[in-house]
């Protein structure tokens, strides 16, 4: 579980620990005050460990290669092969293009679509010759441009290489789905409907907060992420899905709210194919 120092991350390093997994928790930050944000590896896995769950901190830059191979490496010596991998880490650099400096952009793709890639390929070294496993990406609603103009005068978020990052994710997502799906091993995408008030997100004025009527809580996607991890893999294989979405088509929700209930709609380059 990468990213697993705070936010979705944790909360769902909580939830998978809950449920029976023993949990490899990855992020940069080890002890609480290492990082401006609140969260790190050592309290979510003092936190999994205290509810009776089987936890392990591992201390990881995913810019680097070496790092991602230690990460599998690592995990292997600790619990053994790899079942199952959920690519959450993310860096949020929210900036326009014009004064973005090169080493933010180069950083975002190497943390976001380059990571997912180098450890997804080390995770299938352990799934393929198992028949089975399950990768799940974390993507976002900022995968979706803003169509032709003209546009609105008005702020701008900032976020064209957030939402690059992320198309490149949905899409290598279907694409490692197809090649894998005949052998076990099922690959899926998974946005939140809202904003979620992570540390990061709260930093970076995404959202206010858990009031802010534009939030949902970190359940919606730990929840949804535990029916990608579970759930029979000719439902899951390839989709680029929405929280709110699927934990109304499963059940969880019993009534329909939040952004991309259908799944039919055109809610990003890949989310309806």
């Amino acid at each position: 579980m990468t990213g697993a120092s705070r936010g979705i991350g944790a909360d769902t390093a909580h939830l998978l620990a809950a449920r029976g997994a023993s949990v490899v928790c990855a992020a940069r930050t080890l002890t609480e005050g290492d990082n401006p944000l609140a969260g790190s590896l050592e309290q979510t896995v003092a936190a999994i460990q205290e509810q009776g769950g089987t936890a392990h901190p591992v201390v990881v830059n995913l810019a680097k290669d070496e790092d991602c191979r230690s990460l599998i490496e690592a995990t292997r010596s600790v619990y053994g092969p790899v079942d199952i991998l959920v690519n959450n880490a993310a860096v949020g650099f929210f900036d326009l293009v014009e004064s973005m400096p090169s080493k933010q952009w180069l950083l975002s793709w190497r943390v976001m679509c380059h990571a997912t890639f180098l450890l997804s390929q080390l995770a299938l070294q352990d799934m393929l010759p198992r028949g089975s496993g399950r990768i799940v990406n974390v993507t976002s609603e900022s995968a979706i441009g803003p169509g032709r103009g003209p546009y609105a005068d008005g702020d701008r978020i900032g976020d064209t290489l957030y939402g690059a990052n992320k198309v490149s994710v949905e899409r290598f997502t279907q694409g490692l789905a197809e090649e894998v799906y005949g052998r076990g091993v099922g690959v899926a995408a998974l946005a939140p409907s809202q904003l979620v008030p992570t540390p990061g997100a709260v930093f970076n004025d995404l959202v206010r907060g858990a009031k802010d009527p534009r939030a949902e809580s970190t359940e919606f996607m730990t929840r949804a992420i535990e029916i990608l991890l579970t759930a029979p893999l000719e439902e899951i294989s390839g989709r680029v899905v929405y929280s709110q979405q699927l934990l109304v088509e499963y059940g969880v929700l019993g009534e329909g709210r939040g952004y991309g209930l259908d799944a039919q709609l055109p809610i990003s380059g890949f989310a309806a194919r």
